[in-house]
């Protein structure tokens, strides 16, 4: 029972923390706004809200304002592109184009509005993926010295979690949160099965792997990620090695542009110069 009430009160606090910063008046009436447009709208009730859903997992957005503020901007913003749009081509002709050319223009502003969260989303998915892979081999070597030092998974994730929150916040508030629903979810291995849904990474999916694999058949967990931190710290040596490889392939076109014009100025250029010089004595 003490675990039990440990663990809600732990909730309600991380809770609270994460609904702090909406405490400001403006948000709170931006969020209401967004809230009562898609409620009005019915756009929760959408076929692609559960995969609108998993998107913003993996970019680290939890909870239904996240999916009520990303609803609402989908909506809004080519409603707001195209506005800006009209104003421009045709209220105050700032480019003269020709009418067909305008049209072309709104329109393209239009589906901008409507891309623009997809491209802002899958941006921040794809830079929070890169920051998780880079942390991956740190959070790993803490995790086998939590290990050999006697702590079980769960109080090792979540000293890992909190030891990692300055420089790789993103790897330890994954980290935190498995640890949590470890507690108080009645299949541990649904945690760990989250864990790998929230982040769609090769090296995640390892560790998921090996944790399972612990949990289930009592194999060493130290031992096992000790391996998989070798072969993450291999992995990442062998893509700066290819890299690296690439680098003079991809110097080629700088130094084509850039280095061969100058190079040939200074060699070619005096000889050039005398040449001319002789030509008009002899003219």
């Amino acid at each position: 029972k003490a675990r039990k009430r440990s663990l809600s009160d732990r909730r309600v606090a991380l809770q609270r923390a994460r609904m702090q910063p909406r405490s400001h008046p403006m948000r709170i009436r931006g969020l209401n706004l967004a809230t009562g447009v898609v409620e009005r709208l019915r756009l929760l009730q959408s076929s692609q809200a559960k995969r609108i859903s998993e998107k913003l997992l993996q970019a680290g957005w939890r909870g239904k304002d996240a999916m009520v503020v990303y609803l609402f901007l989908k909506f809004a913003l080519p409603l707001i592109f195209g506005l800006v749009a009209v104003i421009f081509l045709y209220l105050l002709p700032v480019l003269d184009v020709s009418p067909m050319s305008k049209l072309l223009i709104a329109l393209l502003a239009v589906l901008l509005g409507a891309y623009a969260p997809d491209l802002f989303t899958a941006n921040t998915v794809s830079k929070r993926k890169q920051k998780i892979t880079k942390a991956m081999p740190d959070g790993l070597d803490l995790m086998v010295i939590c290990a050999e030092a006697g702590l079980s998974l769960d109080a090792a994730l979540e000293r890992v979690g909190r030891e990692l929150r300055q420089s790789w916040p993103e790897f330890a508030d994954e980290i935190s949160l498995t640890s949590i629903e470890l507690g108080f979810l009645p299949d541990r291995g649904q945690a760990l099965q989250n864990l790998a849904h929230r982040v769609r990474i090769s090296g995640m999916r390892g560790l998921v792997n090996t944790l399972a694999q612990t949990e289930r058949y009592g194999t060493p967990l130290s031992q096992a990620l000790r391996v998989l931190s070798s072969e993450m710290r291999t992995n990442r040596l062998l893509k700066a090695e290819e890299k690296a490889a690439r680098l003079p392939a991809v110097l080629t076109v700088p130094m084509i542009l850039f280095i061969m014009p100058a190079l040939f100025v200074v060699l070619i250029g005096p000889g050039a110069l005398q040449t001319i010089d002789a030509l008009r004595g002899v003219l």
